[in-house]
Order: C-alpha cells, then sequence, then structure tokens
C-alpha cells in the first residue's frame, strides 16, 4: 500500500490525511524523504555547471519538501498528542536529523558553490530577499562548522547528534512527569474552590479515569487551585509537585541532563571560536551580546524587585490576619493576591470569569483580525489528528489566504504550554504555497470552557504568532512568517495581547455563559484599572528565569546548575515567596532544545517594542486606525525574516523605543 504521508493529498487545502495516518507510516515515511533530500542536495553540490543563485540556493531552498512535509505532521502530533510509539519514533528521529543536518552544513561542495555566489553576490542583480536568504545560508552553514576541518569537525557533529538527543529526553521526561502526577480531591479538599474550578477539576478526573475532582500540574488547573483553595496543606502539596517536575529522581529527572547539555553547548560554542554559548547565540539576535542583554533585564528588575517586596509585605499582613503564622510561602502568594485584588479592584475571578468564554474568545481574535487586515473565518469540516482540533479557512475578498487549526484544551499527551506551529509554510517559490497554521493552547475543559484573563491574553498571544504566519508574503520559505531573531519573534505575538484590553473588544465578546449579557460596563472598568495588578510577582518571576538562563550560558559553565541558580538567585535577592517562572528541571523553553538559550529574555526584549508599537495606533486613530494596520501588515507581519528585524522596526515605527515603555506599560514607573 501507498504510504499516505509520500503520496499526494488529495484533501481540502492539502491538509494531512490524519484519518489515513498511522504511527507506523512515519519511520518509513522518513526513511525515504530523508534519501530524497540527500539525493537532491548531493545533485546541487556535484553540479558541473557554475554556481548560480538558482541551481544553488532556490535548488537547497526546494530540496527537503517531502521530509519537512513528513515532518510537519510528526512533530505536531508529538507536541499535541504524544503516544508511547510517537516517543519512541522522536528518539529515533532526533539524532538522525541532528547528522544529516551537520552533513548538509558541512557539505564541502555545497558550501563552496554557497561561497562562490557570497563572493560575488553585488554583480548577481538579486533582490534584497534574495540578498538575504543568501546571507542566512552562508552564515548557518558557518555557524554549523563548515569551515571546520578533520577531529574538530567531527567531534561537532557528535555533539550536535547528542545535544539533539537530550532535547528530546528533557521533553519527553517532563511530559511523563506531568502525565503521571494528580491529586484526588473529596470532600472537605474542595473547600474555597468555585463552580469554574470545580468544572475543570471534574474534567480531569475524567480524563485520567478517575471518579469526582482531581488537580494535575496544567497550569491552566493548577493556578485556579492556588488562588481558591483554603487548604494551604494542598496549596503547598500541589505546589511542590509542580515546582518538582524534572527533578523527582529516577528515569524521569533533567537534572543531569541539563548539566550535560550546558556543557556540550559550551564545547560547540568553543569549537566554533567563541568565548561562550550565550555569545554564540545572540550574535544573530537584535540584542547581539549578552551584556546588553543583562543591561535590559536588570532595568527591568530593580524596580519589580521593588514592587514585589511592597507587595509580599502586604499579602504577609494578610496572612497573619488570618491567624497563619510564619512567612508568606510561594503557594500563599495567588490565594493572597486574589483576597487583595477584591479587595482594591472589587474583582472576583468568579465573577469574571464567566464572561469569558473560550469560543467567544476566539471569535474575539478573528473580529479583530477582521477589522484590521480583513480576514474572514469560516469553519472547516475536515478530520483531524485530535477530536478536540478544528479548523476554520482564512480568506481575504473571497481569496483564500491560509487555513487555521486551534487545538485549546489540556490533556495528558499534550506538553505543557501553548505554541503556533506551521503545518506549512507560506512561500511562492515553487507555486504560491499557502500556510496551514495550528494554535495549541493547555485550557482547562469545562462545558462551556470558561477561561481566565490571562488565559485568554494567551490565546491572543498566540494567534498573534498565528497572524505572522499567515499573512506572510515571501517568495523562500526559510524567511517565511516567524522566521526571523527569537527576540523578534515575539513582538507580533505580544502586539497582538493589546487588542483584548481594547473596552470595545470586550464590551462584544465578553458575555456571560449563562445570561448571553454582556459584560457589565462597571465590571470592565474594574478588570482593565487592574490590568497592571501583581505585576512586580509576574516580572520578578520571568526575569529571574531569564538571568539564570543567561548566566547558565555565559562565562564558565556551571557544573551544577541547581547549584548555578540558587546563587543566581541569591545574588539577586530574589523574593522569598516567588520561584522562577521555569526552574532548571522544567525549563523546557531552554533544554528541550536551544531554541530559546540564551534567549529567554526573547519576551522582553519584543515586549519593549510591542508597548510602542501599540501606542503608535493609539497616537493616531485608534487601536483599529487603518493606516497603522497597513503599515504593521507591510512592515512586519508580511516579510518574515526577509529584512534585518532592526530595519524592518524602523520602517513601522521610524524609531526604536527605550525600555520606560515597557517600565510605564507594567505600571513599574
Amino acid at each position: 500500500m501507498t504510504n499516505p504521508l509520500l503520496s499526494q493529498w488529495d484533501t481540502p487545502f492539502e491538509i494531512a490525511p490524519f484519518g489515513q495516518i498511522s504511527d507506523e507510516d512515519f519511520a518509513p515515511a522518513f526513511d525515504m524523504s530523508m534519501a530524497e533530500a540527500r539525493k537532491n542536495i548531493e545533485a546541487i553540490a556535484d553540479n558541473p555547471d557554475a554556481p548560480t543563485f538558482e541551481n544553488t540556493i532556490d535548488a537547497v531552498e526546494q530540496a527537503e519538501e517531502a521530509l519537512e512535509r513528513v515532518l510537519s505532521v510528526f512533530y505536531n502530533l508529538a507536541g499535541a498528542d504524544s503516544t508511547p510509539k510517537r516517543e519512541e519514533l522522536q528518539r529515533l528521529f532526533s539524532p538522525k536529523l541532528a547528522a544529516y543536518s551537520s552533513e548538509i552544513n558541512m557539505n564541502p561542495a555545497l558550501f563552496e558553490r554557497i561561497e562562490t555566489l557570497w563572493q560575488k553576490r553585488d554583480d548577481l542583480g538579486l533582490t534584497d530577499e534574495q540578498s538575504r536568504v543568501l546571507m542566512l545560508h552562508r552564515r548557518g552553514c558557518v555557524r554549523s562548522g563548515a569551515l571546520l576541518q578533520g577531529a574538530e569537525r567531527d567531534r561537532l557533529k557528535e555533539v550536535l547528534e547528542r545535544l539533539a538527543v537530550l532535547g528530546t529526553q528533557f521533553s519527553q521526561n517532563l511530559l511523563a512527569d506531568e502525565r503521571e502526577w494528580f491529586m484526588e480531591l473529596v470532600g472537605a479538599d474542595l473547600d474555597g474552590l468555585p463552580e469554574f474550578v470545580l468544572d475543570a477539576a471534574k474534567a480531569a478526573a475524567q480524563e485520567k479515569g478517575v471518579k469526582g475532582h482531581v488537580v494535575t500540574l496544567s497550569r491552566s488547573l493548577i493556578t485556579p487551585f492556588l488562588q481558591f483553595s483554603t487548604r494551604r496543606d494542598l496549596r503547598e502539596k500541589a505546589y511542590e509537585a509542580f515546582v518538582a517536575r524534572g527533578a523527582n529522581g529516577g528515569d524521569s529527572d533533567n537534572r543531569a541532563i541539563a548539566a550535560e547539555t550546558l556543557a556540550l553547548r559550551q564545547e560547540r560554542a568553543e569549537l566554533l571560536g567563541y568565548a561562550d554559548f550565550a555569545s554564540f547565540k545572540l550574535e544573530t539576535e537584535m540584542a547581539k551580546t549578552p551584556d546588553a542583554v543583562r543591561k535590559l533585564l536588570m532595568d527591568v528588575w530593580e524596580p519589580a524587585k521593588a514592587a514585589a517586596n511592597a507587595d509580599a509585605e502586604i499579602l504577609a499582613r494578610m496572612m497573619h490576619e488570618d491567624g497563619v503564622n510564619g512567612e508568606l510561602e510561594a503557594w500563599d502568594w495567588r490565594f493572597y493576591s486574589d483576597k487583595r485584588r477584591a479587595i482594591e479592584h472589587d474583582l472576583d475571578e468568579a465573577e469574571i470569569k464567566p464572561y469569558l468564554q473560550l469560543d467567544r474568545m476566539i471569535e474575539a481574535a478573528f473580529d479583530c483580525a477582521t477589522r484590521l487586515f480583513g480576514l474572514e473565518f469560516s469553519p472547516l469540516d475536515v478530520p483531524l489528528y485530535h477530536e478536540d482540533a478544528r479548523a476554520w479557512e482564512v480568506t481575504r475578498n473571497g481569496t483564500h489566504v491560509a487555513v487555521f487549526i486551534g487545538d485549546y484544551f489540556a490533556r495528558g499527551s499534550k506538553r505543557s504550554g501553548a505554541w503556533c506551529s506551521a503545518m506549512r509554510s507560506q512561500k511562492k517559490l515553487g507555486g504560491d504555497v499557502r500556510p496551514i497554521v495550528v494554535n495549541v493552547c493547555n485550557f482547562a475543559k469545562g462545558d462551556p470552557a470558561l477561561l481566565s484573563f490571562d488565559d485568554a491574553r494567551t490565546l491572543f498571544h498566540e494567534f498573534g504568532h498565528a497572524l505572522h504566519q499567515m499573512l506572510s508574503d515571501v517568495t523562500y520559505d526559510s524567511v517565511s512568517g516567524t522566521s526571523v531573531s527569537r527576540d523578534f519573534v515575539e513582538l507580533p505575538s505580544q502586539l497582538y495581547e493589546h487588542w483584548l484590553e481594547v473596552p470595545e473588544v470586550l464590551q462584544k465578546f465578553a458575555t456571560h455563559a449563562q445570561t448571553g449579557a454582556a459584560m457589565p460596563a462597571d465590571l470592565l472598568k474594574r478588570l482593565l484599572a487592574a490590568g497592571t495588578y501583581d505585576m512586580g510577582f509576574s516580572t520578578v518571576e520571568y526575569v529571574a528565569s531569564a538571568l539564570v538562563d543567561l548566566e547558565f550560558h555565559n562565562g564558565p559553565t556551571p557544573t551544577d546548575p541547581m547549584g548555578k541558580q540558587a546563587s543566581v538567585l541569591a545574588d539577586l535577592g530574589m523574593p522569598h515567596a516567588i520561584r522562577m517562572r521555569h526552574a532548571t528541571p522544567q525549563f523546557a523553553h531552554v533544554f528541550s532544545g536551544d531554541g530559546y538559550s540564551s534567549a529567554y529574555y526573547s519576551y522582553m526584549w519584543s515586549e519593549v517594542m510591542d508597548a510602542d508599537a501599540f501606542a503608535a495606533f493609539e497616537e493616531v486613530g485608534g487601536a483599529f486606525d487603518p493606516k497603522m494596520a497597513g503599515l504593521l501588515q507591510e512592515h512586519i507581519l508580511s516579510t518574515g525574516g526577509s529584512k534585518d528585524a532592526e530595519e524592518l522596526y524602523m520602517a513601522f515605527r521610524g524609531k526604536m523605543p527605550e525600555v520606560q515603555a515597557l517600565l510605564k506599560g507594567r505600571g513599574l514607573v
């Protein structure tokens, strides 16, 4: 029988035929498509004709299409709906892919052709995008070891293969810990929990095959449990389980993996001629240097810590007034912070949440995209990889733009967090290829599903990434959509969050789950007025994580990452009742691959820009100003990585922003 992963997909918009694909199809499809890609690359490298942009760069851009199609389906499934077989395949594929990548990037004949084009680039009559793509291909080869020889080249290959294995193992260990732990709640264990938390805990119990209610390690469930449970002992138990992920001993412990990963990254950097991994990694980002990153983070750290310490004193007094002695602890913060918010802002999460229905928030995200960019969304009835996933066709003026897939609910087979990926990226080389974009979240199930305001912000955030993919308008896949520097990629996503807080958006879409009534004007006003509430806490837990990440990779490599983490936090004067948002053994951003390694700061770097970018709308015609929307699409959303990130932002705004915009937006000045 024909392998469905390798055949033509006679499906609407060539969406993968998930109903026909089995886990047994992936390994043979992987091997065959990789062999085809290898053969295509060899033909390019061994071409007797003189190198041209078309027979080298264009050809390389199209050489791996079959392999990319197989991998895009596989890795979407592996992240969103893992099985033991898919985890086994990840372990099989990751070192093979690393070896293949090194083989291509270090191919002497191929690099010689690229280098020849680079030396003659001014005489080739290239477009700006082609010049950028040529530079990126050459730079990628050099940074992957193309200039190394002999033993150093061989060692770098070994290092990269081992790092791929470790990254996969780290992810799978974390998923195992998250999947296996849950705490049953009976009788008085439920004290203080509002109806929406009980509904979510009941749905989680059903997913675990347990009667009654459970708390899992899904952030969307454990956070409201910590907010509302009056049982301090159970809050402590749940919280400690949450922060112990990846550090429970046994086969799923990630601490040794983190140590080995850091050592290998340092060796990789030194082989390529850099002092440390942070210097290597940041060279291609907007920040450029570890010192620039450290300055940004420390500029934010001090005012954030001052705010958090002031808040901690207030929360500790509240706790003592409740008759609880001792220090305020991490499992107390959310509980007393929620009480304080109710007092100071007259806000109760149980009052807010019925107005934030998942389906209505999806409609809100779509409606903003319609008003800003003219996009329309129509539901698609197509087979997808899980019953929770759903799809829409995206059009503009009747013309197909993209397919958007949303997969919103937490489940044991899905890794934690939220993300955006493209099963197919936009490109024009070889035909007008339109993207298939996926948003994956981990919201608690309910009937109807209700979101916290933070959940709704996450939904808008990921949809901002999706717009970056859907509105991409470039020729080359390698610079399409979100293929930009790491500290620029969060700009579209964080910028889109601002539209959730536009009063007219909530007035229209924040409707009560039972009555259908719009959120009362007074409640809306109080909700928006509390927008920067507890910002000291959220900023401290984030910046602490970013600084630990930076110090892991800048300077001498720690042999004991947990000891290094402790010393960095001690030097910072980390508030006692706040922990890192992501402690080392569960820091998937940093250790499940090197995407955000040395670069977790990126969210904050982008936030400096997103605060300034939204101000650009407010300075003219408001949040839906058509001229500013046009500039945003022209210079940011449609251009992908076809130009330098700073050049793109300057074209949109005319200047680079200062950190004060961020501090003001967070209410820290």
